[in-house]
């Protein structure tokens, strides 16, 4: 019995292209209590490995984080399925905005202390006790009000190529560190104003939500679905979009454009740019904002050492790497100190302190 991916992604892409369906990327979360993450885990990998999906999928004994592909023609099967499942009947599926068939190449299915990295111990507060989830009309509604704060709760490399209009961005690398930023800059205004978060999907907002009651905060808000499903509203209902620019996913797409507004530069020439790519250098892997003409001279590479080495036979590159972990670079995320054009985003709450 298979319980492990085998393939390769290069198998996996090649299997894709030669099978021509049509396939949907989609996201989906629950926070549920699981006595056995590992039966679950191993069930749910038997079952979705022989309707083909591919992804990345985190269980824990608080719930599950799903990000995954499947063929179209699957999808009533893979319904079907979540229905049998008590947690995940009728669950929401957040579809993705723009469809490409190679976004996942392996099925991944793990068992992790949490379904997001959160850092929070959940002991010391109730974490059912969540802000007013709102819809894409309310949500727009809500943020022109003069007394809400609305914050973006993603990370500083997935703000920057797209936000909300007025939003607060932490300057943050993870999403724990945000919630002590947001919690300080904010106490003066725990009663007086509304607290209106928003993430990709609403996993994130969600913990946070319950957190910042617990923290004192009267007015708590969380986009109900994150920006996929705010945008499938707005599309649906022909509501005002107030999101610029792309939305950051965490699969080989990168991102779904949003608005056609290009709001973030090349980190290398500082030209109009939002296009996230990963240092073809193996051992630096660095994720940042590259334009066309940068690519092409920098040889899809963040500095001019990477160019180098990749330059290098592929061998010879191995034997670099032998007993080395990646740079500590890829860490930073677009702020490497070698990228000239990098996101300086010290601009947090600013308006609340004057």
């Amino acid at each position: 019995m298979q319980l492990y991916n085998k393939l390769s992604a290069k198998e996996r892409a090649e299997l894709i292209e030669s099978a021509g369906k049509e396939r949907l990327t989609l996201s989906f979360y629950q926070y549920a209590k699981i006595g056995n993450p590992q039966l679950l885990r191993d069930h749910l990998f038997i079952t979705w490995d022989a309707l083909d999906v591919l992804g990345r999928i985190y269980i824990a004994t608080e719930g599950i984080n799903a990000q995954l592909s499947l063929p179209a023609d699957q999808f009533n099967a893979f319904k079907t399925h979540l229905d049998t499942v008590e947690f995940l009947k009728d669950i929401r599926l957040n579809i993705a905005v723009e469809q490409d068939n190679m976004s996942f190449l392996k099925l991944k299915v793990k068992v992790r202390n949490k379904i997001v990295a959160d850092g929070l111990n959940d002991d010391t507060f109730d974490v059912t006790n969540k802000g007013v989830h709102v819809n894409a009309d309310a949500f727009n509604d809500l943020i022109e009000d003069e007394n809400t704060v609305l914050v973006d709760m993603r990370n500083h490399y997935e703000s920057e190529i797209g936000h909300f209009k007025n939003a607060v961005k932490p300057d943050v690398d993870t999403f724990r560190e945000s919630l002590d930023i947001i919690e300080d800059d904010l106490k003066a205004h725990k009663e007086d104003k509304n607290l209106v978060m928003y993430c990709t999907g609403g996993i994130r907002c969600e913990k946070a939500s319950a957190y910042f009651k617990h923290k004192g905060f009267k007015n708590v808000y969380q986009l109900e679905g994150g920006i996929i499903e705010y945008t499938r509203q707005v599309k649906a209902e022909a509501l005002e979009n107030k999101f610029i620019g792309k939305n950051f996913v965490f699969d080989d797409r990168r991102a779904e454009k949003i608005s056609d507004d290009v709001i973030a530069n090349c980190h290398q020439c500082g030209n109009p740019c939002d296009t996230h790519v990963n240092c073809a250098n193996e051992a630096c892997h660095l994720l940042f904002i590259q334009c066309d003409s940068c690519k092409t001279e920098m040889d899809n590479c963040c500095s001019t050492n990477c160019k180098e080495i990749v330059a290098l036979p592929y061998e010879e590159q191995k034997a670099l790497r032998k007993g080395q972990g990646n740079s500590n670079d890829i860490f930073k995320k677009g702020r490497a100190n070698h990228l000239p054009y990098k996101k300086d985003l010290r601009n947090i709450f600013e308006t609340l302190k004057k």
